[in-house]
């Protein structure tokens, strides 16, 4: 099924791996789910008397198909699918496909920092009720913020997904409520301002909130689950909304698979999905280019991530050949169906989305997008290698590497046939380490690999990227630093940035840092990773495009993260089509 991760969802395959080339994705299950037709006829599809029909939303397939709406468990698959945001709102929301644009406001009309980034004051707004009809105020703010906060000492019940400083005090003034922290926090505000609100006469008798099986739930945001199945559940309009809500119900059918919701949408059955799709044009753009679009804005990268301690990968020149020697162009236009764009500035950062961030002294370091093998072969002559046949080697050694990745996702697995390809063609002896989705969770948690295709961290300024790569306290955790760099320097650089407010002092003290990426490769970015988002507006139009990228538009919303309110934004700003 596609992953649950940040920022990324990739298809999987059947058994065996997708031949370069080879049209469909395929999924292990074949789903006997019905599909909701988006016209209001099915009565699963939560049918209207009105005119309009609901809309159709897939966003993330699910095996068993439970009613809890608990925005603190990350496991329950309504997070997935993303409906939790719809529920509970959070106080602003960002366009991480524009991350220079203001964030939003939702329960926060506007928030001020204090001195340093060392507090933060959120004006809530008022006249806002929750859904059971009783008022939302600055103590239900507050109380929402002091809930995961003393859940995060907590071993069963620790909900602090957001990662809020644990010494953060609450306070409330009036309509205001302000968090103090020990250090400078301007990095953390998409997650701080992304907190799930919950209502305290609800949630003060919750002990195990990572526990709670919430399936009535009461916030403050734009929907109400309406009636709930094992085949699909529909979220209709909150009357108490603080502002109008044009779409009156969203149905979340359930796909037990990648393929079925694939046919689904290409048969006209969806009306919004998020994934990655091989064949997108051909099987749904260009059947009906009036009404049929994909909007993949891009907020990260991709990257080799390589076992910076034994094997090959440990000599800085070995890197370099690896670099300069892939196909990124390839990667993107056939691995990724031309879905994601080569990443080919040496800094490694994520273009358009943060080209306001990037040094200037970078400005012009870039990459040949179709590889150079000559030039890694001379790098690798002058680090002692000698061609011996095809291959380079050393000491009588050959030098050789794997690149891990899942087959079942195949994109990233066209992505590696490539890279293997391009190293060969450069001397080097590459392989595809295929494993499973399980395998490959633990080895990047643990580092057991040569070289590790994976996606990267997203965010509203480059910070999340480059920490998701070289923060140390990622080490282990399988969130990031795959290749367990500990580099006292770029930690400090990294530590520095949260006291940094404006994009200026931000770029001046990420240009040290983006040097050091592009110099040491601690990893070696390959192509953008996408907000993966596909509709149609022969329904509801309105939708985020290339030439108005109001919000990145991945249908996902839970309220814990980075993807906070993406299609709860999207969704008030649909229009039912004339």
């Amino acid at each position: 099924m596609t992953t649950k991760a940040i920022f990324s969802k990739r298809a999987v395959a059947a058994g065996a791996v997708m031949l370069l080339g080879a049209g469909l994705a395929a999924c292990s299950s074949s789903s006997s789910t019905p599909a909701a037709s988006g016209t209001g006829s099915s009565s699963a599809s939560g049918s209207t008397t009105s005119n309009q029909p609901p809309l159709v939303m897939e966003s993330s397939p699910e095996e068993t198909l439970t009613d809890n709406f608990n925005p603190f468990d990350g496991a329950s698959p309504i997070q997935g699918m993303g409906a939790t945001g719809l529920v509970y709102e959070p106080l602003l929301t960002f366009d991480l496909a524009n991350p220079a644009q203001a964030p939003y406001p939702m329960l926060a009309t506007g928030y001020t920092w204090g001195p340093g980034g060392k507090s933060i004051t959120f004006t809530i707004r008022q006249g806002v009720k929750w859904n059971d009809g009783q008022p939302m105020t600055a103590a239900d703010v507050a109380f929402s913020f002091q809930y995961v906060l003393k859940s995060t000492n907590s071993k069963t019940d620790n909900v602090n997904f957001t990662g809020l400083p644990t010494t953060t005090k609450v306070t409330t003034s009036g309509n205001t409520v302000t968090l103090s922290f020990p250090t400078p926090e301007y990095m953390n505000l998409l997650n701080i301002a992304g907190e799930a609100i919950i209502p305290q006469h609800i949630w003060s008798s919750v002990t195990d909130p990572a526990h709670f099986n919430d399936p009535k739930p009461v916030g403050a945001g734009p929907y109400t689950l309406g009636n709930f199945t094992n085949q699909g559940f529909t979220m209709v309009a909150n009357p108490s909304y603080w502002q109008a809500v044009p779409v009156k119900k969203v149905y979340f059918p359930d796909y037990t698979g990648n393929v079925p919701a694939q046919n689904a949408l290409f048969a006209g059955q969806i009306d919004w999905t998020g994934n990655y799709i091989p064949g997108l044009q051909q099987n749904f753009i260009q059947k009906d280019p009036t009404h049929n679009y994909a909007f993949e804005g891009s907020n990260s990268s991709g990257a080799l991530y390589p076992n910076l301690t034994t094997g090959p990968t440990a000599d800085l020149q070995v890197r370099k050949a690896i670099d300069v020697a892939i196909n990124r162009q390839l990667m993107g236009s056939e691995g990724e169906s031309g879905l994601e764009a080569p990443v080919l500035n040496a800094s490694g950062i994520t273009q358009p989305a943060f080209s306001k961030w990037l040094a200037p002294s970078l400005a012009n370091d870039n990459l040949n997008p179709n590889g150079d093998p000559a030039e890694a072969a001379k790098i690798l002559q002058a680090d002692g290698y000698t061609k011996q046949g095809s291959y380079f080697e050393k000491g009588g050694k050959t030098l050789s590497v794997s690149i891990e990745t899942p087959g079942d996702y195949t994109d990233f697995a066209n992505d590696v046939k490539i890279a293997v390809q391009s190293l060969n063609s450069a001397g080097i002896k590459a392989t595809f380490d295929n494993v499973t989705v399980t395998a490959y969770n633990a080895d990047a948690a643990s580092g057991n690999f040569q070289l590790l295709l994976r996606w990267g961290s997203g965010g509203i300024t480059p910070f999340s990227l480059y920490d998701g790569w070289l923060d140390p306290t990622k080490i282990g955790t399988g969130n990031g630093n795959y290749e367990k760099l500990n580099n006292p320097t770029v930690t400090a650089e990294l530590n520095k940035l949260n006291g940094d407010e404006t994009i200026a002092q931000q770029t001046a003290d990420l240009t040290p840092i983006e040097e050091y990426v592009a110099t040491q490769l601690p990893v070696i970015p390959t192509t953008t990773s996408a907000e993966w988002c596909e509709y149609t507006s022969t329904h509801y139009t309105g939708w985020p495009t290339q030439a108005n990228p109001y919000e990145s538009c991945q249908p996902s919303g839970t309220n814990n993260g980075g993807s906070t309110g993406t299609d709860e934004y999207v969704l008030l700003h649909l229009q039912p089509a004339s």
